[in-house]
């Protein structure tokens, strides 16, 4: 297989790689604290030969996360909760602490503060949050000091992470480097963050895409026609 060839698959790899990004941000248009996904490519050189170019192509490295805030979309909802500037809410979960944005949460059989799928959420202390079955007019500050009838119960923490991201799911995250508090965090109760996808951004580079990877299958075609016909010629002389 010819050096072009080789360039070309790796180039076409990466192009589907991109689309399966763009398609996901596309899907999760209207999901709730979903930041936009990137990814991003390095480009491996590789000497061919003392006398000829050095071969060059790429591959996906990893993914960037645009954190920017969304639209805050009022719900009313008693445990429906949304950051205001930087931060995340920590979560509890079988698979270790994770962090997120998506802040839609509600009270479990046992009286803590869940996710829709029972991750627990976490307080300032990193504890999960029990809202006792008497309390009545829960109502949560813009510090995540929760309150019931001037009593304090506990607070929503807000964290941010000291290293790198990654995403496990399409709202949650993994910090492996430990995650640190945020000073004046501000949490509006009753209201959720919107996804932070520009539907239109990510059709343009879907386009673009997509078009990109049907200009690398016709030069994947013509390439093989060209080997073809020389082959023939070899052969028939």
């Amino acid at each position: 297989m010819s050096n072009s060839i080789y360039t070309t698959l790796a180039r076409q790899d990466g192009l589907l790689k991109e689309m399966q990004v763009v398609a996901n941000n596309i899907a999760n248009t209207n999901t709730s604290g979903y930041k936009t996904d990137r990814a991003i490519f390095a480009e491996y050189v590789m000497a061919t030969g003392q006398d000829t170019p050095s071969l060059s192509m790429g591959g996906l490295a990893g993914h960037s996360f645009d954190l920017t805030q969304g639209t805050v979309k009022f719900t009313g909802g008693q445990f429906d909760l949304a950051i205001q500037g930087e931060g995340f809410f920590a979560l509890e979960t079988d698979n270790g602490q994770r962090l997120t944005r998506a802040g839609a949460f509600q009270i479990s059989a046992d009286g803590e503060l869940v996710t829709g799928d029972g991750a627990k959420v976490l307080s300032e202390g990193s504890f999960p949050i029990q809202i006792p079955p008497e309390a009545e007019n829960v109502t949560i500050a813009g510090d995540g000091t929760i309150s019931s009838a001037g009593q304090i119960i506990g607070q929503v923490g807000i964290f941010t992470p000291t290293g790198q991201l990654q995403r496990e799911t399409d709202t949650r995250f993994v910090a492996d480097g430990g995650v640190q508090p945020v000073e004046g965090a501000a949490v509006l109760q009753g209201a959720l963050e919107a996804s932070n996808v520009s539907p239109v951004l990510e059709m343009a580079r879907m386009i673009e895409v997509h078009r990109a990877y049907e200009a690398g299958q016709t030069l994947m075609e013509q390439e093989d026609q060209r080997i073809s016909q020389f082959i023939s010629a070899v052969r028939d002389r």
